[in-house]
């Protein structure tokens, strides 16, 4: 298995309660592909560097698992189709 790290960043509008439904959402998917889920960090809400979908801040999420190479490939697809992730970035860690 390798190690990876994914950022993503929920939308501002949304509750306190929906920001844990999503991350858990992201989570259970991980596991449920067979990786395994290690840290999960809530940054809060933060201001963008620049404006996505006319938006100006985001909730920050950053997310540490380990998995083959479909696991975060399944992640990706899932962030992409959703409406609730505005921007996301899942990168590899070395070794």
């Amino acid at each position: 298995m390798r190690a990876y790290e994914a950022m993503y960043i929920i939308r501002p509008d949304f509750d306190e309660e929906k920001v844990k439904a999503t991350m858990e959402k992201y989570s259970t998917l991980i596991q449920n592909n067979g990786g395994e889920l290690g840290k999960v960090d809530l940054w809060g809400k933060r201001r963008l560097a620049y404006e996505v979908k006319k938006l100006h801040e985001g909730f920050y999420v950053l997310m540490k698992f380990n998995g083959q190479a479909e696991v975060p490939a399944e992640l990706e697809r899932n962030f992409k189709i959703s409406d609730d992730v505005i921007r996301y970035l899942v990168v590899k860690e070395e070794e």
